[in-house]
């Protein structure tokens, strides 16, 4: 369970790592970039649109707010720029894809 956990800090690490890359790319399209600012401050923000202590609901936001925003914004991306950028993260992460 633990090797489990580790595998996925690693994975998420990757994966901001990715979405760096790719903010600051100049091929990524205006649409792209707002959508996952988006994503990130609503994860920053000391508050949500639902409350977390309203049960269900509160975590309920979390969990489809964000996630969708990222894979809206990933629509967006061309898929050469997200390939180079994967490409770049796995080399700088020392990981593979």
């Amino acid at each position: 369970m633990i090797d489990s956990l580790k595998r996925l800090g690693r994975s998420f690490k990757k994966e901001l790592k990715v979405y760096q890359l790719v903010l600051r790319d100049p091929q990524t399209p205006r649409a792209a970039r707002v959508l996952l600012g988006l994503a990130v401050g609503y994860m920053l923000l000391p508050f949500d649109l639902v409350p977390d202590f309203i049960p269900v609901l509160g975590q309920l936001d979390d969990v489809l707010i964000v996630p969708g925003l990222i894979w809206l914004a990933l629509k967006f991306i061309p898929t050469d720029v997200l390939e180079r950028c994967h490409r770049q993260a796995a080399s700088e992460t020392g990981t593979s894809r």
